[in-house]
């Protein structure tokens, strides 16, 4: 069982803005990957989306271990840094989530057919990957 970390409350303010973090995922060779990605916090997961297939899906359902690290802009001296474990990729409210990232992101309400193409509806299956923080790095200088 993982053992999760909290969240200081100094730094939480990181992931429920609309901040894109730099998230890392391990390559089947062990290389990392690292894309930028939309968040939330649960209150005791990060919470982040990608479409079924793509290869930060297929990397995470290899090997759960996950970076993810967001700064503030206007002062990156002040950073979260989470490291963690998948402990939930599923396909049930993914969509919800992807529209509420929408919103929060952008202000538009809706992901397909707001912020993407609607076409892409029909070809992408979001999944909503559920990441219990094992280890937090929180900074300001």
């Amino acid at each position: 069982m993982t053992s999760i970390v909290t969240i200081p409350d100094s730094h939480r303010d990181l992931l429920d803005r609309p901040i894109c973090a730099a998230f890392t995922t391990v390559m089947p060779d062990g290389q990392p990957q690292t894309t930028v990605v939309w968040c939330s916090f649960d209150g005791t997961h990060v919470l982040v989306n990608t479409m079924r297939g793509f290869r930060k899906e297929k990397n995470m359902r290899a090997n759960p271990k996950v970076n993810l690290l967001v700064f503030e802009h206007s002062d990156p001296f002040r950073y979260i840094e989470v490291r963690g474990q998948v402990v939930e990729m599923a396909e049930d409210r993914a969509h919800e989530h992807l529209d509420e990232l929408a919103e929060l992101y952008t202000g538009n309400s809706l992901y397909f057919g707001g912020v993407v193409p609607a076409e892409l509806k029909d070809r992408e299956t979001p999944t909503l990957c559920k990441i219990a923080p094992t280890h937090v790095v929180a900074a300001s200088f």
